[in-house]
């Protein structure tokens, strides 16, 4: 099913799946085709989970990435197409530096950290509003964990939106960790774009 699915996706607008499969794995909060066509289908992957909602937000995940800016893209179509407000989340955790065994805090201007993250949420968003006009939008700066954010926001949401990978310095990561996070814990339905 997998390599059919991926096939498909070359040529497709979108890929729709469950969430879970009938292998015999129950255990598993996702099955692996769900996996694995969300990690390498060459368009939006749509995992319906949860109940379905008539009303609530589409919530977008923004990180500021250019993989990010097409979730945004297509997370305004999706609100205009179901007649709903957007909320654009962006997270962010306090800036830390790794050395081998421990995490040092930085000495840092956490304001002004604060106001470069509310610099990259609005940029996100600038621009779609004069080509969706009828979609009001909700900009939420978080400061915590991205994955946390966007799934509790997904407890009152139509559809969430992510990218298959962000700003992380794995990249050679086909689903990064939030939007890994959120295809396994989301409360709704999750779309996963990629390039």
């Amino acid at each position: 099913a997998t390599r059919v699915l991926l096939d498909e996706s070359r040529d497709a607008a979108l890929v729709v799946l469950g969430h879970r499969g009938l292998g015999g794995f129950a255990g598993l909060l996702i099955g692996s085709v769900t996996v694995q066509v969300s990690a390498r289908a060459q368009c939006p992957v749509l995992v319906v989970r949860g109940e379905p909602r008539a009303d609530g937000p589409v919530v977008v995940g923004v990180d500021g990435s250019e993989l990010s800016t097409e979730a945004v893209g297509f997370a305004f179509e999706e609100a205009a197409r179901r007649g709903t407000s957007l909320v654009a989340v962006h997270a962010w955790l306090d800036p830390v530096v790794l050395f081998p065994g421990e995490a040092a805090t930085l000495t840092v201007d956490l304001a002004a950290y604060a106001d470069e993250e509310r610099r990259v949420l609005a940029e996100s968003v600038a621009g779609h509003g004069e080509r969706y006009p009828e979609v009001s939008v909700r900009q939420e700066l978080v400061h915590g964990s991205p994955a946390e954010a966007l799934v509790e926001h997904s407890r009152d949401a139509q559809l969430v939106v992510v990218g298959a990978h962000g700003r992380g310095s794995l990249g050679g990561l086909l689903l990064g960790s939030v939007s890994h996070a959120v295809l396994h814990h989301t409360h709704s339905p999750v779309a996963i774009v990629r390039h």
